[in-house]
C-alpha cells in the first residue's frame, strides 16, 4: 500500500525531521493520511498559484485567543523568543508569553492549512508555508511570496541551487525552495535513478513522485531532501546525490515515504527507520544514464537500533520526526506510537496519551532553550517536562 503525505516543515541546525508507530489498522492510518495529504494532489495547480503576489497586504491585527486549539501540527521559536503554532485549517497563533494571536487569511495569510514555520535570520521574516504558498511576515504584514521557478537544477546553479548558511529551505509541491531573503527560488531536482520504476508501477498519480517532504541540513552543511517516492537528495553546493533503497521507507506492511534525515554524534545519519544507520564513503562515480554531476550516494549500511533495546514484539521504529539533544540523544516522533529516545545504546519510550485516547503525532521540534515540543493531529500542542510530555496550556 502507498500512502501519500502532505509536506511538512523548516530547515535548521536544530535538527528537524520525522515517523511512524505500530499498531493502528494500514486502512485506518491511510483515512487520516489521505485527509492530510491533499496538498500533494494539488501541487501542480498550487505551484501556479503561488507564483503572483497578493494585492495590497494589510497591517496583520489577527485576533487574540485563549487558546491555541486543538490542531497544532507544527511548533516554532523567532529570534524574539515568540513561538508560533501552525494548524490544519486555522491559520496560525503566535504566543509572545501573554498574548496569544491567531493570525488567517483574513489577516494576509496564503492558507490557513499550515505545514512549515521559519524565519530568515538576517530580515527576521517570518515564513509561513501552507497548502496554498508560502507568506512572509515582516513584523506588520503578511505577504504571499511569489516564486521564481527555476526550469533545470543545473543550468541555472549560480541563481538557484546555491548554499548560503542564511538562506531558509522550505518543502514543497514539486520540488525545493530557497528563501535569500528578497527572492522565493521554486528549485527543481534532478532525475532520480528511481523515477522510471516509480512512474511505470503509477501510470496515473494525483501527486508529483519530486514533493519534498523534509529538509535537513547536516552538520557540514550539506543539503537532504527527501522526496516522497523517488529517494533522498543531497546536495553539497556542487553536486547531487541519490538515496533511494526501499528498506528506508518500507517499514511494516505499508510505504511511507522519506520523511527523515538526521546526522548523529558519530557523523553516521538516520534515515526514516531505526532498523540501519549510513556512513557516507566517496560517490561512486556517475551514473550512466544521468550527467555526471548527479551521482549515486556511495555508503556503507550498519545496524541501526539493536532489536533488543525495543520493547518484546517491536518491530524497527519508522520515525516521522526526529531531534537531537544537546547530549547527542535521539528523539523519534512515530504517528500513533508515542516518541522514542535513543542514548546510543537503550531506547526509552514516552507513549502520549489523553486519557484512553492514543494521540496521533505530526512533527517534534527543539527550541533555542532546548525545550522538546510535540505538534499534534488533533491535541494542540504538547512539551516535555524533564519526565514526561504534557499538554501545553499558555500562562
Amino acid at each position: 500500500m502507498r500512502i501519500p503525505f502532505a509536506f511538512r516543515r523548516r530547515s535548521s541546525s536544530r535538527r528537524p525531521l520525522l515517523g511512524k508507530g505500530s499498531g493502528l489498522p494500514v486502512t485506518a492510518l491511510l483515512c487520516v493520511w489521505t485527509a492530510a495529504c491533499s496538498g500533494g494532489q494539488r501541487g501542480a495547480d498550487l505551484a501556479r498559484a503561488s507564483s503572483a503576489p497578493r494585492a495590497d497586504a494589510s497591517v496583520a491585527t489577527g485576533e487574540v485567543v485563549s487558546d491555541i486549539g486543538a490542531s497544532c501540527w507544527i511548533v516554532f521559536q523567532d529570534a524574539d523568543d515568540n513561538y508560533w503554532f501552525g494548524s490544519d485549517g486555522n491559520g496560525v497563533c503566535r504566543y509572545d508569553g501573554k498574548t496569544i494571536t491567531r493570525f488567517t487569511t483574513r489577516d494576509g495569510l496564503t492558507g490557513d492549512r499550515v505545514r512549515g514555520i521559519d524565519q530568515h535570520g538576517p530580515s527576521g521574516d517570518i515564513l509561513v508555508t501552507s497548502l496554498s504558498g508560502i507568506s512572509r511576515f515582516d513584523g506588520e504584514r503578511f505577504q504571499e511570496l511569489p516564486k521564481k521557478e527555476m526550469t533545470s537544477p543545473d543550468s541555472l546553479n549560480e541563481q538557484g541551487w546555491r548554499l548560503d548558511p542564511d538562506d531558509v529551505w522550505l518543502r514543497g509541491p514539486l520540488g525545493p525552495c530557497r528563501y535569500d531573503g528578497q527572492t522565493l527560488y521554486a528549485l527543481r531536482l534532478p532525475k532520480s535513478p528511481r523515477e522510471d520504476e516509480y512512474l511505470a508501477r503509477n501510470p496515473n498519480r494525483p501527486w508529483s513522485p519530486y514533493d519534498v517532504w523534509c529538509v535537513y541540513r547536516d552538520r557540514s552543511g550539506h543539503l537532504w531532501l527527501g522526496t516522497g517516492y523517488v529517494g533522498v537528495c543531497r546536495y553539497d553546493g556542487k553536486t547531487w546525490n541519490w538515496m533511494y533503497e526501499s528498506h528506508m521507507t518500507e517499514v511494516g506492511d505499508a510505504w511511507f515515504g522519506f520523511r527523515s534525515v538526521i546526522e548523529d554524534e558519530d557523523g553516521a545519519f538516520w534515515i526514516c527507520n531505526t532498523k540501519h544507520r549510513y556512513r557516507l564513503t566517496l560517490p561512486v562515480g556517475p551514473l550512466a544514464e544521468v550527467e555526471n554531476r548527479f551521482e549515486q550516494l556511495a555508503y556503507t549500511r550498519e545496524p541501526g537500533v539493536d532489536p533488543a533495546a525495543l520493547a518484546p514484539g517491536e518491530s524497527p521504529i519508522y520515525f516521522q520526526s526526529v531531534v537531537a539533544d544537546p547530549a547527542g540523544e535521539l528523539w523519534m516522533v512515530t504517528y500513533h506510537k508515542g516518541v522514542w529516545r535513543y542514548d546510543g545504546r537503550n531506547m526509552t519510550h514516552y507513549p502520549i496519551m489523553d486519557g484512553t485516547e492514543v494521540v496521533l503525532l505530526y512533527s517534534i521540534y527543539r527550541d533555542r532553550h532546548d525545550g522538546l515540543w510535540l505538534g499534534t493531529h488533533e491535541h494542540g500542542v504538547y512539551k516535555f517536562n524533564g519526565e514526561s510530555f504534557e499538554r501545553f496550556a499558555p500562562r
